[in-house]
């Protein structure tokens, strides 16, 4: 019969919960070092701790006698662990003399167990392989710290953070944490020092150190820990803004944020329908979605493998200077901990020229682009490369440009009574297009004049679709739209995720759906 080494029990680690000895063990080791450690860095020396604790429980179970050898001898009522029974603990029942003529006089045990029933056992059997002493399984994968640090990291330093939120004394920045009570003094002196520092830097970026060596907070107690106290300081002043990636800290001065990036452009702001139906087709949506790039839909495109995206553009990223913060390309750009705003700097892969882009993420959009489409001579319908950067804060951007043609494209028009007609005119082109997205605007202003008005004069969203419908399928041959289509069109004249679209036309007794993602107006049929 094999006896299983001793180590944790099952599931130790997938059922770990955070103890309020742990958080003690915890906190008493932030006051020891003085220095702010991540929820990675505490989730370590957590496990850490909790092998140390277990390692040692473990030993004083094999030496405290409750484990079962053949060669002790028991008392009734005495609890005791069986090693070949997968270390299951057993309640001795009764004691009698045991025969077998190759054994000098022993006993036999009846042990109860609560899931193995009642068995019997020998006692005082001197000779028996089972006698053999145990040992801890110092190899076992749950032992060791770098296997369950690579395994249940993630989970553990989400529990750790759950509960550090709960005591109040202890504070987190930028993924650090540290007592509140243990932080040195930063006054409002400082932080109107600090204000001046960053207006001299245009507003910053700035990591923390030069703030610090340009305004004078005593840094002879522990540089890290001054650190961390100017971070949390300047983290509950609303004048300072928090714009680093994950792992770096970096202060803006808000009020000199770009207007873009304090709110949400005009063209992206988005208003769902009241008493809007559910949409029932699943799959249509999931196959729309799978074209475009849309920040209004939650459970969008799905992230890709790579290191880099190709992007089309719609109308109100084009006019905001911006691209969607979708699944797919929000993977390639910085993120932060907790920052709702992250600074980080585009680099044109052509002409190696760099510029500011900014991650908004409650909004889901970034934010910089403005003057490169122009420079680009990018359309709505563009395509561009988005790729991660080989320096950490750094994202590659490059235009699909080609030779200029006069190619035939959809062309969108606002005549002198504000009614809107799609068509089709030559224009000059530089760039790859999405054929399904690509629309040319010669008149934005006009265009914006449109997303101006409010009440009966902008009409409904149903209204606004059915009329970009008909326009686009005018253009077609067939006499259909494609959903792709029709959702860049909608575009032009307001903000519509392309979801929405789709529940509006499966609710149009006039629309009819062909299949795929292709739809026909019956102009026959009644309209709301």
């Amino acid at each position: 019969m094999s006896i299983a080494p001793l180590t944790l029990q099952a599931n130790y680690w997938e059922s770990f919960e955070l103890q309020d000895e742990d958080l003690e063990y915890l906190y008493n080791h932030l006051l020891e070092i003085e220095t702010p450690l991540t929820s990675r860095e505490l989730a370590e020396v957590l496990v850490k701790e909790r092998i140390r604790f277990e390692t040692e429980e473990i030993k004083k179970q094999i030496g405290n006698g409750a484990t079962y050898f053949p060669k002790d001898h028991y008392k009734v009522g005495e609890k005791i662990r069986f090693p070949a029974l997968k270390w299951e603990e057993g309640k001795i029942a009764g004691i009698r003399p045991g025969t077998n003529p190759e054994y000098h006089p022993f006993e036999v045990i009846e042990v109860e167990f609560k899931t193995l029933g009642k068995r019997a056992f020998a006692s005082g059997v001197e000779n028996h392989p089972l006698n053999a002493p145990i040992g801890l399984d110092a190899d076992a994968p749950d032992l060791d710290l770098q296997n369950v640090l690579s395994q249940h990291s993630k989970s553990i330093q989400t529990k750790l953070a759950e509960k550090f939120k709960t005591v109040p004394d202890l504070v987190q920045i930028a993924g650090a944490w540290f007592p509140r009570s243990l932080l040195v003094d930063v006054n409002i002196g400082h932080l109107n020092l600090a204000e001046a520092v960053l207006e001299m830097a245009d507003g910053g970026p700035l990591p923390t150190r030069p703030i610090l060596e340009q305004i004078e907070l005593p840094t002879d107690v522990n540089l890290k820990l001054t650190e961390f106290s100017m971070n949390l300081a300047l983290q509950e002043d609303e004048r300072f803004d928090e714009v680093g990636p994950s792992g770096e800290t970096l202060w803006f001065l808000q009020r000199l944020e770009p207007e873009g990036v304090r709110t949400i452009p005009f063209h992206l702001r988005y208003q769902t329908p009241a008493n809007m139906a559910a949409m029932e087709n699943t799959d249509l949506a999931a196959a729309l979605n799978s074209m475009v790039f849309d920040e209004l839909e939650t459970e969008g495109d799905q992230p890709s493998r790579g290191n880099h995206i190709t992007v089309s553009l719609i109308y109100p990223h084009w006019r905001s200077g911006t691209i969607p913060l979708s699944k797919s390309i929000a993977r390639l750009l910085p993120t932060a901990y907790e920052a709702p705003r992250v600074n980080f700097t585009f680099v044109d892969e052509d002409t190696s020229k760099e510029f500011p882009g900014w991650v908004v993420r409650p909004h889901r959009y970034v934010y910089g682009l403005k003057e490169w489409y122009e420079e680009k001579s990018l359309i709505p319908g563009s395509l561009f490369v988005i790729k991660q950067g080989k320096i950490p804060g750094q994202v590659l951007i490059q235009a699909l440009k080609k030779r200029p043609t006069k190619d035939w494209i959809r062309t969108v028009l606002v005549g002198t009574d504000g009614g809107v007609v799609f068509t089709m005119l030559k224009q000059q082109i530089s760039n790859d297009l999405d054929d399904r997205m690509a629309i040319m605007v010669p008149d934005p202003e006009a265009i914006d004049k449109l997303w101006e008005q409010t009440g009966k004069a902008r009409g409904t969203l149903e209204v606004s679709i059915i009329n970009t419908m008909r326009e686009l399928i005018k253009l077609s041959p067939q006499g259909h739209v494609h959903a792709q289509e029709l959702y860049a069109g909608v575009n032009i004249l307001r903000r519509c995720p392309p979801g929405i679209i789709l529940q509006v036309l499966a609710n149009q007794p006039q629309v009819s759906h062909l299949g795929d993602l292709y739809f026909k107006l019956d102009e026959t049929a009644s309209e709301e």
